[in-house]
């Protein structure tokens, strides 16, 4: 397989208003992967007696793994392997629970093609009730 075979987009490829989404749902095994992976070990995540004493009365997944999703539309559809993340702002809006199918999407908003910039609105969702959005800015290589 050539590195080509590999690349998704080119900068030339993009126009506002491109979308692109990925959903997923959130296991028991993810959260406890997740935590090992990070090292975060809150026990919101993994505790449910603790949990419970919680305002989210029971664990709750991490806020990353739902901003993981997003970063899963950028590196496998738009656009696509070989761009490059440059900045992600991040609202945690509602919790996401284990069981609950999260819909990561992101849509092009502007273009900066002097810097090879693409910015996008990105959104994560469970049940159309956002959970997540925020704006994110990749550079995207020129096709050459």
């Amino acid at each position: 397989m050539s590195a080509e075979s590999l690349h998704g987009l080119y900068f030339e490829d993009l126009s506002v208003g491109q979308t692109a989404s990925f959903a997923k749902t959130v296991t028991e095994a993810d959260v406890v992967a997740f935590a090992g992976i990070s090292g975060d070990f809150n026990p919101v995540h993994i505790n449910e007696e603790f949990a419970q004493s919680t305002p989210f009365k029971g664990r709750i997944a991490h806020g990353m793994l739902s901003a993981a999703f997003i970063s899963t539309v950028f590196g496998t559809r738009l656009p696509g392997p070989g761009s490059i993340y440059v900045a992600q702002s991040l609202k945690f809006k509602a919790p996401v629970r284990i069981g609950d199918t999260v819909t990561a999407q992101v849509e092009l908003i502007a273009l900066v093609p002097e810097r090879k910039f693409a910015t996008f609105k990105t959104t994560a969702t469970v049940d159309g009730k956002v959970v997540l959005e925020g704006e994110a800015t990749l550079r995207v290589e020129r096709r050459e």
